[in-house]
Order: structure tokens, then C-alpha cells, then sequence
């Protein structure tokens, strides 16, 4: 593609703004101020993968996925705001998920070791990651405002908060699977992912390319799946205090 071509594709952010204007939605800020980011980190983030894919060097190949980790990490994190050393336990979830899923692909001789393989694939398992996450963050605080009363009760039973929050738990788990579950029946019948697409546009066999993307899905869903739980895990005890007593949620969220 031509940076001509390229150029033209301002025309969809510009109808939207216009749009934005016209219905007084007060959008196009936000829009204006997304492209510029998307255009700038995309741009810079070329740059820098092409001068680790010359390179081939396994610490430059760990730094790239490491920062993956740190910005999805605090990114999620930003769901539930007020809770401490929440963004540890998320990277530490999304770091095993990162971590078993590479090394079965590794080991397993499913991809090359090579940084054309490994960054990308990993950039997508932890993005999806990322994404449940946040998903269940923010249903497990929805959950708890909802059956705070049932968790206190069971308290007062005499259940462990691992107890008390076991429903809670399981719920939220499930809610955050959602997104991964539909996109799993409905791939190749409603949409066809980025990676099959972009790799058919470049010229690959669509045969070789549905591969790739089957190797994708798979390890998305194991990826959301062994994050949720994980993270189900490690977070539920920063909903209670020292003496076992639900916290209240602050303003109401």
C-alpha cells in the first residue's frame, strides 16, 4: 500500500467526525486524538519490530513482550481503580497464560523461534488477555454490589471468602469468556479475523492461512480461559478486609 493510499483511508475518520458534529454526539475529539495515537505507536512500533526482526536477539524479543504485559496489565487495571496490587496479579495471570501458551507452541514445534513469529502471536494471546481481564474485573465488582448481601451472610455462616465468593467468582469467570466464546462459533461464518485476512491480502494460500488462524483461536481461547481463572484466584481476597468482612465497594462500583 502506497502512503497515498494510505492517506486516503483519513477520508472514514474525517466522515465520522463530520458525523460526530452533525448529531452533536461530541466525539470527534476523542476520535481525533485516537487516530493521531493509533497512527504514531503503529508507526513507531513498525519501526521497532523491523529492527528486532534483523536483529534476532532473544533479550530484545523478552523486552517487547514484557512491555506487552506491563501496558495490559495497567490497562485492565484501570477497571478496578481503588483496589491494591491489583496490576501485579493481573500481569502475573496474564504472564502464565503468556508463558504456557508460548511454550507449548515452542516446544511443541508449532511456530519458529523467531522473533517474526513470537512477537506477533504473543502481541495477540496477551491483547486478548487484556481484554478478559478488564471483562471480568468489572463484572466481578458488579457482581459483588449485586449479592453483597448473600456474601455477608455467608460470613456470618461461617464461610471463607473463597466460599462466600465462590457464585460471584464463577459468574464473572463466565461473563468474560463471552466476547471469546461467540467469536469462536461464528469465526469464518461472520467474520473473518485479521490475521487469516491480512495474510490472504499479502498473497498466502487462504488454505495455509486458515491454519494460522486456527492456531490463533485455539490459543485465544486457552489464553482467556487460564487468565480468567487465574485471576479469579488471585484477586478475590482484595474485595475483604484483614478480619475477613466484605469492603464496600467505593461509589457504589
Amino acid at each position: 500500500m502506497t502512503l497515498t493510499a494510505l492517506s486516503f483511508t483519513l477520508l472514514f475518520v474525517i466522515g465520522t467526525m463530520l458525523v460526530s458534529i452533525w448529531q452533536k454526539l461530541g466525539l470527534e475529539k476523542d476520535i481525533m486524538v485516537g487516530t493521531i495515537r493509533a497512527a504514531v505507536q503503529l508507526l513507531a512500533v513498525g519501526y521497532v519490530l523491523q529492527f528486532i526482526f534483523h536483529a534476532e536477539h532473544v533479550v530484545y524479543i523478552l523486552i517487547v513482550i514484557f512491555i506487552m504485559i506491563g501496558v495490559a496489565s495497567w490497562n485492565a487495571a484501570k477497571r478496578g481503580r481503588g483496589l491494591k496490587g491489583l496490576v501485579w496479579r493481573i500481569a502475573v495471570s496474564i504472564a502464565a497464560s503468556e508463558l504456557l501458551m508460548m511454550g507449548l507452541m515452542l516446544g511443541l514445534h508449532i511456530i519458529k523461534p523467531t522473533p517474526q513469529y513470537i512477537i506477533p502471536i504473543s502481541g495477540m494471546t496477551i491483547g486478548s488477555a487484556m481484554v478478559v481481564s478488564g471483562l471480568f474485573i468489572n463484572h466481578v465488582k458488579h457482581e459483588i454490589a449485586r449479592s453483597a448481601g448473600v456474601i455477608e451472610t455467608l460470613l456470618s455462616l461461617g464461610a471463607t471468602p473463597r466460599q462466600a465468593m465462590q457464585d460471584v467468582r464463577t459468574r464473572a469467570v463466565k461473563f468474560s469468556m463471552i466476547p471469546t466464546i461467540d467469536g469462536m462459533k461464528t469465526v469464518g461464518l461472520v467474520q473473518l479475523p485479521g490475521m487469516m485476512t491480512g495474510m490472504i491480502i499479502a498473497g498466502a494460500n487462504p488454505v495455509i492461512a486458515v491454519r494460522y488462524q486456527i492456531l490463533i483461536v485455539f490459543s485465544f481461547t486457552s489464553s482467556a480461559a487460564i487468565t480468567s481463572i487465574l485471576l479469579s484466584m488471585l484477586i478475590y481476597r482484595l474485595f475483604f478486609t484483614t478480619d475477613q468482612r466484605l469492603k464496600p465497594l467505593k461509589d457504589g462500583k
